[in-house]
């Protein structure tokens, strides 16, 4: 056969990329996350934003500006979701932030604030894909992998929310746009812990609770006081 000869008969069908690495069960689960075709850009539609609108009291001053390795927070986190390329990136705070980029929509937060949970309604009703990606601004060692690990966990109609042991991690999780009325309702009951409002959004079957291995608990670790920056 000559090199260049082509390398298939007739009859004989070539095994898709994607099925072969299916097929290894004994790959790392990270590792199918990351060489599937990118669920942030074929297949699932994901929106993304950064969250920004919390008060920083035990930090002292506003958290998007802080240096943290020579770079201010909303940089790096930005920088993080822009390397996902979602379908478009917004960024959650109270007032329009001077930092934004053009190419970046700002939500503000729906009166009256309720923490994360006004922000989290606003952006899911300005969205216009099917899911929204949530990251905090303070959470600078969060990883692009693990992040792509997510949203190749969506399923339709259904987002993912991390899970440190019985404690959820609802700042750096996916959501339906589905769960928008229940965001709402939220909104205006008594109570407005993101924590009860995803237990039941599990529950319902909006969210599916992925547990964090040990190893990846540090990508969610907040800055909160100024002797986190040294950590």
């Amino acid at each position: 056969m000559l090199l260049d000869e082509p390398r298939h008969r007739a009859g004989r069908r070539r095994v898709p990329e994607r099925a072969r690495w299916v097929a290894r069960e004994d790959a790392d689960e990270w590792k199918i996350a990351f060489f599937r075709e990118d669920s942030c850009r074929r297949g699932m539609n994901i929106s993304a934003v950064l969250l920004t609108g919390g008060q920083s009291r035990r930090m002292g001053r506003d958290k998007a500006t802080i240096l943290f390795r020579g770079k201010p927070l909303w940089e790096i986190q930005l920088d993080l979701l822009y390397k996902l390329q979602p379908e478009e990136i917004l960024v959650s705070a109270r007032t329009d932030p001077a930092w934004r980029p053009s190419d970046v929509t700002f939500v503000a937060d729906e009166p009256p604030s309720r923490g994360p949970l006004s922000g989290l309604t606003a952006t899911l009703a300005r969205i216009r894909s099917s899911y929204l990606l949530v990251l905090a601004i303070d959470m600078p060692s969060m990883k692009e992998v693990h992040l792509r690990y997510l949203c190749d966990r969506v399923e339709p109609g259904r987002g993912v929310l991390p899970m440190i042991g019985t404690r959820a991690e609802p700042l750096a999780a996916i959501y339906p746009v589905e769960a928008r009325i229940d965001f709402i309702n939220a909104c205006s009951g008594l109570d407005f812990s993101m924590q009860t409002l995803t237990n039941q959004l599990v529950e319902m079957g909006r969210l599916r609770a992925i547990q964090v291995s040990e190893e990846e608990q540090l990508f969610y670790r907040n800055l909160n006081e100024p002797d986190d920056l040294n950590a």
